[in-house]
C-alpha cells in the first residue's frame, strides 16, 4: 500500500468554494495568509475551505510556503477567435487596455460614449482564454453577444432569458450569474464585469465570489454608490486602474456639450393641491417623532403596509410626487422644446412610468419602459435611427448600457436625486460626431422637492458649467 504521507494534497472547486482537502487542520493553523483569505476548516469534508475569488492568492500562497498540489480547479479553456474586427483602438483606450495587463485586474472607468466595449473586446481578443460576460439586463446581455459576433466572430453562449447555452466564451446578466456560479465558477478564466456598479449588491456579490477567474475586468462610467458598497468592487474584481473624467473627454473622445436648466412653475390649482399633500406628510411624520425621535423616512415606507395613518400619508406623497412630475408648465416648455430642434432626434428622460405614458400619448411618440419586449425595443430604437420617429420618451431603460443611435437633444422632465442617473443620461448623447455640439435641457419644477433632486444629482464635474434659466414670473 502507498504510504499515505506520499499522497499530495487535492484542490478542487466546490460550488463556489475552493476546498484543500489532504492537508492538516494544524498546517494552516496559525497561517496569517491563509485565514485573511477567509479560510476555515470545514469539519464536514475535514478539509479546508475558502471563497473560489481567492483561488489566484490560494495558488501563490501554497507556492511560497512550497506545498504541492493536484489542482483541479481550472477548466480554463484556450480560445482562437475565428476573426478580429475590433476597431482600432483610440490613445485612452490603448492607454486603458495596458493598464489592466499589468496586473490582468482591475477597474476601468471611463464616460458614456468613450468607447468601454471596445476595451473589453480588445483585452478578451489579446487574453485568449475563456470569458464570461456579465450584464445588468438582457437587452445589454444581448448586445454583448451581438458585438462579439461582429467583432471576434464568435458565436458566445447565452445564460439568461430562459437559455442555458454554455460556450467557452459566454454572456450572462448579474441575476443568472449569481444563480449559476457555483457551477461554472472554474470554467471561465476571464469575467467581465459591465456596468461594474451593480455587482456590490448583497447578492450579485456572489457572482464574483463564487468565481475562480485570475482575470477579472469591471467596466463603469459611474463606480460610486449611495450605500458606499463600491469600496467592496477593489476585492470583488481588483483596484481602479485606468479612469478617464468626463470634463477630459468632452471636445476629444466625446461632443462637446451644453446643459441647460429651465425652471417652471406650478399652477395656482396644482400648487394647492402640492400644499395640501405636503401638510398631510408633514403632519404624519411630526406626530409618530413625537412618539420616536428617530422616526425616519424608510419608518413610514415600512409602516405604510400596516397602518392606515402611514398609507395615507405615502398616499399623498405619491400624489404630491406626480404633480411635480406631470406639471402642466413642463409639458408646454417640452413643446417649446420639440418646436426648437424640430428635425433632429430627441430623447425625454422621464421621472417615473407614467409620467413618460402622459408624454407619449400628449405627443404621440413612442415610450420605452422596462416592461417592453426585445423585439419592441429594436423597432423604437430603429425608427428613432432612420427618422420615423421624431422622438422617444423613456424612465429608466436608457439611463446606462444600450447602445442608441445618433442623439444630440436630449430634455430630463424628471428623475431621481442620484448624480450617477444624471451623468449616465447625459452620457446618452455625447457619442461624438464630426463637431456636431450635444445639448441637454432639465426643466425643473422651482420652489418644489423636485429643485431639491436636480441639486442633488447635478453635484458632478459633468455639471459645472450649467446655464441656468430665470423662471418666469408667476402670474
Amino acid at each position: 500500500m502507498m504510504d499515505s504521507l506520499t499522497i499530495r494534497p487535492r484542490l478542487t472547486f466546490s460550488g463556489g468554494t475552493l476546498l484543500l482537502r489532504g492537508l492538516a487542520r494544524e498546517r494552516f493553523s496559525r497561517e496569517a495568509a491563509f485565514l485573511t483569505l477567509g479560510g476555515t476548516w470545514d469539519s464536514r469534508e475535514a478539509a479546508w475551505r475558502c471563497d473560489a475569488l481567492h483561488y489566484p492568492r490560494l495558488i501563490a500562497l501554497l507556492e511560497r510556503l512550497t506545498i504541492a498540489v493536484d489542482d483541479t480547479v481550472p477548466e480554463f479553456q484556450p480560445v482562437a477567435w475565428p476573426h478580429n474586427a475590433v476597431h482600432r483602438l483610440r490613445a485612452e483606450q490603448a492607454q486603458a487596455v495596458e493598464a489592466w495587463a499589468v496586473g490582468g485586474r482591475g477597474l476601468i472607468v471611463m464616460p458614456t460614449g468613450t468607447g468601454k466595449t471596445e476595451v473589453a473586446l480588445s483585452i478578451m481578443a489579446r487574453t485568449l482564454v475563456s470569458t464570461l460576460v456579465v450584464a445588468p439586463v438582457r437587452d445589454l446581455m444581448y448586445q454583448w453577444h451581438r458585438r462579439i459576433l461582429t467583432s471576434l466572430g464568435y458565436d458566445a453562449g447565452v445564460i439568461g432569458d430562459n437559455v442555458f447555452r454554455v460556450r467557452p466564451v459566454s454572456v450572462t446578466t448579474y441575476d443568472s450569474a449569481y444563480l449559476h456560479m457555483e457551477r461554472l465558477g472554474n470554467q471561465f478564466g476571464l469575467v467581465i464585469f459591465d456596468e461594474c456598479h451593480h455587482l456590490p449588491g448583497p447578492l450579485r456579490r456572489d457572482a464574483a465570489r463564487m468565481s475562480a477567474a485570475p482575470y477579472r475586468l469591471g467596466l463603469t462610467a459611474t463606480p460610486d454608490r449611495a450605500d458606499g458598497r463600491h469600496v467592496d468592487l477593489a476585492w470583488l474584481i481588483g483596484p481602479t486602474v485606468y479612469e478617464l473624467q468626463l470634463s477630459e473627454a468632452a471636445g476629444t473622445s466625446l461632443a462637446n456639450y451644453d446643459v441647460v436648466r429651465i425652471p417652471v412653475y406650478l399652477s395656482p390649482d396644482e400648487q394647492a393641491r402640492y400644499n395640501q399633500y405636503s401638510d398631510e406628510v408633514r403632519r404624519y411624520v411630526h406626530q409618530r417623532r413625537r412618539e420616536n425621535p428617530d422616526f425616519a423616512w424608510k419608518d413610514v415606507c415600512a409602516e405604510a403596509g400596516t397602518t392606515p395613518a402611514a398609507r395615507a400619508a405615502m398616499k399623498a406623497y405619491r400624489a404630491r410626487q406626480a404633480i411635480e412630475d406631470r406639471a402642466e408648465e413642463k409639458l408646454r416648455v417640452l413643446e417649446d422644446l420639440f418646436r426648437l430642434h424640430v428635425g433632429e432626434p430627441c430623447l425625454v428622460f422621464a421621472g417615473s412610468n407614467a409620467m413618460a405614458r402622459e408624454v407619449s400619448r400628449r405627443f404621440l411618440i413612442p415610450c420605452l419602459l422596462n416592461h417592453c419586449g426585445k423585439k419592441e425595443r429594436i423597432d423604437v430604437l430603429q425608427g428613432l435611427s432612420v427618422g420615423s420617429y421624431p422622438a422617444l420618451v423613456a424612465n429608466q431603460v436608457l439611463d446606462e448600457g444600450v447602445d442608441l443611435p445618433e442623439v444630440k437633444v436630449a430634455i430630463v422632465i424628471g428623475g431621481t436625486s442620484s448624480s450617477r442617473q444624471a451623468k449616465q443620461r447625459l452620457g446618452r448623447i455625447l457619442r461624438r460626431s464630426g463637431n456636431l455640439r450635444a445639448r441637454l435641457y432639465e426643466i425643473v419644477c422651482a420652489d418644489t422637492k423636485d429643485e431639491q433632486r436636480s441639486r442633488h444629482r447635478r453635484r458632478s464635474d459633468a455639471y459645472t458649467r450649467t446655464t441656468h434659466r430665470r423662471p418666469k414670473p408667476r402670474d
